[in-house]
């Protein structure tokens, strides 16, 4: 089964981000093959970027990557544009998307909606270029999170669409969504979606946050009025994403941490699960200190998977210019 997934490099992870993509990365690397990770520095200019800040941010993803535990020697981590072949299987798919499929795109409507000047036309076909990334290694599974569902299914339309003018050439990827910890959500806006832009500060927790900051954010934490940790019930959003939280961090369920907090209160349950935050992203946050600063290190693994991708990528270019009557009979 091959796996691919592509992650931005647009500043800090943050928990939302380690828990519901990061950490489906390490598990794939026992059931992917190969398995496929893609820092999507080409997705990153569709809006307003700083190119120093664009490598920095490479540079980190990177970094806290390796650090959460996957390894260049089992899996393919490489950069998008150090692959070409991402960028012209794009333009070949164009041809076979319709325009109406990119239009009703949510993730476009939204960004766009933000653009004080200039809405890109590469933010329009960010899709396509989304699509290329995984047919290009036909890829059987794209581990995702939900917000992701609506460009998975349209790759899978795109896939199909060409199959059926050229012949069967691409594979339609499967979408895999976490059952729990898909959606993390702010601390301080629990209706809202974590997230690195437009999130709150006190909100958003960073895997590379020092322990008091984790601490200090979770006893801030937006709840109810009320005193009991469960999840169901009016104005328990807040307490729901906690308990998810903690579920994920400690591998257990939900119910398990309803019945074991029953009658504690919110300030015992907080501080428990400021604690298993910590302990949760203590190793990766150390271990991210030690290979940050080598950045020539990176740049060769990043170059190393660059290759193997290449390998990849090319053979499926070769089939879909071959189908398409494109280049050389």
């Amino acid at each position: 089964m091959k796996i691919f997934s592509g992650i931005q490099p647009t500043g800090k992870k943050h928990l939302g981000n380690y828990i519901g993509a990061i950490r489906q990365y390490v598990e794939g690397q026992e059931q992917g093959d190969p398995a496929i990770y893609c820092i999507v520095d080409l997705h990153a200019i569709t809006v307003p970027w700083d190119p120093t800040v664009l490598r920095t941010n490479v540079h980190d993803t990177t970094a806290i990557l390796i650090a959460a535990g996957l390894d260049p020697d089992r899996c393919i981590l490489f950069r998008q544009s150090d692959v070409r072949q991402h960028t012209e299987l794009c333009w070949l798919l164009s041809a076979v998307t319709a325009h109406g499929d990119l239009n009703r795109m949510h993730q476009f409507k939204d960004k766009s909606e933000r653009q004080r000047e200039l809405v890109s036309a590469g933010l329009f076909l960010y899709p396509v270029l989304q699509a290329a990334d995984v047919l290009a290694y036909k890829a059987d599974t794209v581990p995702v999170g939900e917000d992701q569902r609506q460009h998975v299914e349209l790759m899978r339309e795109i896939a199909r669409r060409f199959n059926d003018r050229f012949g069967e050439t691409l594979v339609e990827p499967e979408l895999r969504i976490p059952e729990v910890g898909a959606r993390i959500m702010d601390l301080q806006h629990p209706r809202n979606k974590m997230a690195t832009t437009g999130g709150s500060a006190h909100g958003t927790v960073y895997v590379l946050d020092e322990p008091a900051a984790i601490n200090k954010k979770l006893k801030s934490a937006v709840t109810d009025s009320g005193s009991e940790v469960r999840r169901d019930g009016e104005g328990k959003e807040g307490i729901a994403n906690l308990i998810e939280i903690l579920s994920v961090v400690r591998d257990t369920d939900m119910d398990s941490i309803e019945r074991q907090f029953e009658g504690a209160g919110y300030g015992d349950f907080k501080g428990a699960v400021a604690e298993a935050i910590v302990e949760y992203l203590s190793p990766t946050r150390e271990r991210y200190e030690e290979l940050r600063p080598d950045e020539h290190a990176l740049e060769a693994a990043l170059a190393a998977g660059a290759e193997k991708a290449r390998a990849i990528a090319s053979e499926t270019l070769a089939e879909v210019r071959g189908a398409m009557g494109i280049g050389q009979g």
